[in-house]
């Protein structure tokens, strides 16, 4: 019998690493990763590709361009895909548990302390030096990012920057767009030699979202069962990475549900800004604040189980047929038009947490930093981030 944990796919060598070393990496980039998506895909580019050599840089780009392709938080799908990789299904569903875990239960304690001690208010302090910070750690992973998946070519330079002018004009992610850099540059390198029906967006499922949700509306539904359906839909239906899926939050949970008030909700955001992970975890404080622990639980499950089938359902055919020309080729235009968003993502995230001249220049200091020293650790910048925010924010907003 083949042990899994030495023998890779044909041809592909043997894995150098095993399931629980990829659980525990996780777990730890769960923990202790800041910087919202952006920042935590660079993390696993740096650590997994270029410095431990586990996955390999044709994995990794599969995974990016499938986590962009579908909706969902593109961290966690990410983190996902690579759990999927050498171990699949299991290696996908412990990847995902673990990373997405420390968070969850970081935010489900901030719930419990904000309802115990009627809110949070050193949390405007912590995110006015955490925020600017953020914006320095992402900005040095958008650049590495850029420097490895576009190199040279004048053709994903051309996508790349036509998804960063879009992001920073629409200050969204829009999804159609990384299905057509994929195409162009298919078209372009590996045109195929006969036309035929079908193809990748056959697959992708046309939902029409506003009236399934005036259809879900009119159900009498226990308190945990809307929420599960309604984070449930935010989880399936809304494309894009980390803050992109806060306005679909906010229509839902303030308008529509009125769960939340504005305060409550803009705390909730602060709290995924603040705690490590994926920023989407914010749904974890809002279900706990909703509906107890139960909620939170119900609100996590609801969203990333949509992320997950729609990475897992996939992903056998990506790693079949990733390796013929045409997918290459598509795989490289998504990917350039994903680090484009990225890099899009980081100036429209900016202009909400660069505020002022300390902001600016917190966020400058840490671009420094990171250039410098390439062994600092994120987590002691934001550590320390967080500590000047507490004692300039109160002598800044008196």
């Amino acid at each position: 019998m083949t042990n899994p944990e030495i023998q890779a796919d044909a041809g592909a060598g043997p894995i150098r690493y095993s399931l629980w070393q990829m659980v525990l990496y996780m777990l730890k980039l769960g923990a202790l990763g800041f910087g919202g998506p952006v920042a935590l895909v660079g993390y696993m580019r740096r650590d997994l590709v270029e410095q431990r050599g586990w996955i390999t840089e044709s994995d990794y780009k599969e995974g990016l361009a499938l986590a962009q392709l579908a909706p969902g938080p593109m961290a966690a799908q990410t983190a996902i895909y690579l759990g999927y990789v050498h171990y699949r299904i299991l290696g996908a569903t412990l990847a995902g548990i673990a990373f997405v875990l420390p968070s969850f239960f970081m935010v489900v304690a901030l719930g419990w302390a904000y309802q115990k001690f009627g809110g949070l208010t050193w949390m405007q302090a912590v995110f006015y030096g955490v925020g600017a910070a953020v914006i320095g750690i992402i900005a040095i992973s958008a650049h590495k990012l850029t420097t490895k998946s576009v190199g040279k070519d004048k053709l994903l330079w051309a996508i790349f920057l036509t998804l960063a002018a879009v992001t920073v004009i629409t200050e969204s992610e829009i999804a159609w767009l990384f299905l057509a850099a994929g195409v162009v540059a298919w078209l372009w390198r590996a045109p195929p030699r006969r036309w035929f029906g079908g193809g990748m967006t056959a697959a992708l499922p046309a939902v029409d979202a506003p009236q399934a949700s005036a259809w879900l509306a009119t159900l009498d539904l226990s308190l945990l069962s809307q929420i599960g359906l309604f984070f449930a839909k935010a989880g399936a239906f809304v494309f894009g990475s980390g803050l992109a899926i806060v306005p679909f939050l906010y229509g839902g949970v303030v308008t529509e549900h009125h769960w939340l008030n504005e305060k409550q909700f803009v705390d909730a955001v602060a709290v995924a800004m603040i705690t490590p992970g994926p920023v989407v975890i914010t749904v974890g404080f809002i279900g706990y604040l909703v509906a107890g622990f139960p909620g939170a639980c119900v609100a996590a499950l609801a969203t990333f189980l949509p992320c997950y089938l729609f990475t897992i359902i996939p992903a056998p055919y990506f790693k079949k047929y990733g390796k013929l020309p045409g997918i290459v080729a598509f795989v490289d235009g998504v990917t350039a038009a994903a680090v484009g968003a990225i890099t899009g993502s980081v100036i429209v995230i900016a202009k909400r947490s660069i505020v002022d001249i300390p902001t600016a220049l917190m966020a400058l200091a840490t671009v420094a930093l990171l250039w410098k020293y390439k062994k600092l650790q994120e987590p002691v910048i934001v550590a320390g981030a967080a500590l000047i925010g507490l004692v300039l924010y109160p002598l800044l907003h008196r």
